[in-house]
């Protein structure tokens, strides 16, 4: 018995000593995406600050495919000691598991949730030569031509799609999804108004509406936003239920010593809310949100309800 307490009280100890050292080599943040995007943007912002707060290395590891699911399932096999972070958007974690099958994860159980470090709603946006100026005109268009208006996305499930059959179902209206690889391509072809239109991230949308070759018509936030005051909210104009958010989000594989997670989320949320930090992601349009593990996991709980309801009532598929 003696020897058995000896024992456990030597391995807390071991425990404690190696969450207090971290990080003693460099930690890898893991972004289930192609570099360039806005996760990856914001992997590499909080790699390059944490490395000033908590020492150590922190270098970014993109691995896309699948939506997101590949990198993500690596991250689940990944040894829960603090050294592979996954960053991610909503995607791998809220909307690829009800459209995927034989998934390597389970988002539910596999993982030991962060922070939601920022959050960005989307918006409508038609070409600048659109003959759509309002939504009403949008809304009027649907109706008469069920099934005609295109709205381009950056793929099957991805953020912009769920808020267009968001869009339809509570509106009652069709129009007809058009799904490319990525968002580069859609904002190419909305330029060239070989689409009709597309529920973009602001971050992604707001220097061309800003340029005046993109209408905003409408957003997805609770309230205006700060960047885009003149555009009304879905609710103004009367649409409920549409409030959308892209998020990006910070997660381990579970398991996270309890010390080591303490330390890595004062950190990101520091990090998000520096003076040279927080006014820059405001002006790209992203809503600092830097909520607790807590938060993070019954809003993650929440989200995947919520689409996966959306999913199958809309019959959306991965194809």
């Amino acid at each position: 018995m003696k020897k058995l307490l000896t024992a456990l009280l030597l391995g807390a100890a071991a425990t404690v000593a190696t969450a207090q050292a971290w990080p003693a080599k460099p930690v890898t943040l893991l972004v289930p995406f192609p570099p360039g995007g806005s996760t990856d943007a914001i992997a590499r912002l909080l790699g390059n600050k944490l490395q000033e707060q908590l020492g150590g290395s922190f270098v970014i590891d993109n691995r896309g495919g699948a939506g997101g699911t590949i990198g993500t399932a690596a991250v689940k096999r990944a040894p829960a000691d603090g050294y592979t972070i996954l960053v991610s958007s909503l995607g791998p974690l809220v909307i690829g598991p009800h459209l995927l099958k034989n998934l390597q994860y389970d988002p539910t159980k596999d993982l030991d949730y962060i922070t939601v470090a920022v959050q960005a709603p989307n918006v409508l946006v038609v070409p600048a030569a659109s003959p759509h100026k309002s939504m009403a005109d949008v809304l009027a268009y649907e109706k008469a031509n069920p099934g005609k208006m295109s709205f381009a996305s950056s793929g099957n499930g991805s953020s912009d799609h769920i808020t267009a059959e968001l869009f339809w179902l509570q509106t009652g209206t069709s129009g007809l999804h058009i799904p490319y690889k990525g968002g580069g391509p859609v904002m190419t072809d909305l330029l060239g108004n070989q689409v009709d239109s597309s529920f973009m991230n602001i971050n992604t949308a707001l220097p061309q509406i800003k340029a005046g070759k993109l209408r905003a018509l409408s957003i997805t936030s609770a309230q205006r936003s700060p960047v885009l005051p003149d555009v009304p909210t879905m609710d103004e104009l009367g649409i409920k239920g549409l409030q959308v958010y892209s998020w990006q989000g910070v997660a381990a594989p579970k398991g996270l010593p309890a010390d080591i997670k303490a330390r890595l989320h004062a950190g990101i949320v520091k990090t998000l809310n520096a003076p040279d930090v927080k006014p820059k992601l405001l002006e790209q349009g992203f809503e600092v949100v830097a909520n607790t593990p807590e938060q993070f996991t019954a809003f993650q709980a929440s989200e995947f309800a919520r689409w996966k309801k959306l999913i199958e009532e809309r019959k959306i598929t991965a194809d």
